[in-house]
């Protein structure tokens, strides 16, 4: 018996390869089918299933591609209704691969189709737990995104996650292996820990989740702190459910090149969104105007989602050389497959062809230390949780997944620094900000944690502000 756990790091998810004798099966895949295909041939196996744990919110499935490309079904657990041919497995259903055993435990409270599978191995011996978003590591699922779904509120659903939890896992041995669908930075949970494998006992000891004295507590534990979730999520989940085109239409349509003239009435033509990959290093030094910078080389697909929201938005792309395929791959991730091309030679070729360009204005942290006052007014995008730790004394938390809210109320007379933790997310910010004509700022290079070793800045690590603007 094989398990490897495939995980990508941008999206912070798991998919699980597991093998046995002449079979396979694949758990949660991602989009792009090419990997599980290539591993299938190097093993000579037969896939016999793909197992999803429910419908995803946070990316796009490979499941029904496939499904498509090697004949094996697709199984969801009870209650599940897709719109496509599946296997519903019936709560404690038992599936055969090879010499090994998967058992379908119905756990719902994250969705309601929620399930996890149980491996258990030649010995007949229970190895291991698939939990999708059920149990993670240090945390559960948030129990607040199938809510639209049901007549259920997010009260009710966190308290019929504490009961799988508590009839379903709590049960099983401390020995097995306990396999998440998500690592630390999902936007699927909390408080997960870095680590993407554990085994049952400690989390048992270590859960914060795992160790409330009652369901009460735990339905308070566990809401409390959840932000709103991203707005593309429900978007995913139909994907998720009702189908979408194979990512080989999408690629094709999406690999494009566009002469600079070509994309510039394209642009007019459509309404598309100009979505700039470069790093924000290149990015501030040139840019076609309006255009919007979210970094490839960064969590990139998430931001995407987060900030262009609309999956179905078209897109024309703004790339380095050599990465148009990688972009479209990752769009595809979380459901962008509207791309109608990308910029023929780049940047550099828009300039030379030429074309007004346009600049953010960005500084060094010891350039910003020479030009800080008291009065200066401090813009900082970073979550509240990192804010909270430590910021610049009287500066402004506005959290980037926020600003199509908090830019509307900026004053443009009035100059502002802005920063993230390194760059990243403050050059995303300054892109849309400049999109929305709002021009009066300089961001910091190398953000907080280049600020920190001016060591010539108030911070404080409380908040502290009466101010809305």
């Amino acid at each position: 018996m094989k398990i490897e756990q495939i995980y990508t790091g941008c999206l912070a998810q798991g998919a699980y390869y597991i093998v046995s004798e002449n079979e396979a099966v694949i758990i949660d895949p991602l989009r792009e089918v090419k990997p599980y295909l290539d591993r299938l041939e190097k093993d000579n196996v037969t896939l016999k299933y793909i197992f999803e744990t429910h419908f995803h919110a946070d990316f796009v499935s490979g499941h029904l591609d496939l499904s498509k490309k090697t004949g094996a079904p697709i199984v969801y657990g009870p209650t599940a209704a897709p719109e496509f041919d599946a296997i519903i497995a019936e709560d404690n259903q038992v599936f055969e691969i090879g010499k090994i055993k998967i058992k379908v435990l119905h756990t719902p409270g994250h969705t309601m189709e929620s399930s996890t599978y149980l491996l258990i191995d030649e010995n007949g011996t229970e190895t291991a737990i698939f939990t999708g978003d059920t149990l993670f590591l240090g945390d559960v699922g948030r129990p607040d995104l199938a809510q639209k779904a049901t007549s259920l509120t997010q009260e009710d659903l966190a308290g019929i996650l504490y009961d799988s939890l508590q009839t379903k896992i709590m049960p099983l041995d401390d020995s097995i292996t306990v396999y998440p669908a998500h690592g630390a930075g999902s936007a699927c949970g909390k408080n997960m820990q870095k680590e993407t494998v554990d085994i049952l006992g400690n989390q048992k000891r270590t859960n914060y989740a795992l160790n409330q004295p009652d369901k009460e507590t735990f339905v308070k534990e566990v809401l409390d702190g959840l932000t709103a979730p991203p707005k593309y999520f429900g978007m995913n989940v139909a994907l998720n459910k009702g189908g979408y085109e194979s990512l080989e239409v999408v690629m094709n349509k999406g690999l494009q090149p566009v002469s600079p003239e070509d994309f510039e009435a394209l642009a007019e033509e459509s309404g598309a969104l100009i979505l700039d990959t470069r790093g924000a290093a290149d990015f501030h030094k040139g840019f076609v105007p309006n255009s919007i910078n979210i970094g490839l080389k960064g969590d990139f697909a998430p931001w995407v989602g987060t900030l262009i929201v609309d999956v179905k938005h078209p897109l024309l792309l703004i790339t380095d050389e050599g990465t148009e395929e990688e972009v479209i791959i990752r769009l595809s991730r979380v459901g962008f497959d509207n791309v109608l091309g990308y910029l023929k030679g780049g940047f550099e070729a828009w300039k030379n062809a030429g074309k007004e360009t346009d600049e953010v204005k960005r500084i060094s942290p010891a350039e910003f230390a020479e030009q800080f006052t008291p009065d200066a007014k401090v813009i900082d995008v970073r979550k509240l949780t990192e804010y909270s730790a430590e910021h610049i004394d009287n500066a402004y938390n506005r959290p980037l997944d926020s600003i199509s809210e908090w830019a509307r109320n900026l004053d443009d007379s009035e100059h502002f620094f802005l920063h993230c933790a390194g760059g990243y997310r403050s050059m995303i910010a300054a892109s849309i900000l400049n999109s929305h004509g709002i021009r009066n700022f300089t961001e910091i290079e190398g953000g907080f944690n280049g600020i920190k070793k001016t060591e010539k800045f108030p911070t404080t690590d409380f908040v502290c502000q009466s101010k809305t603007s």
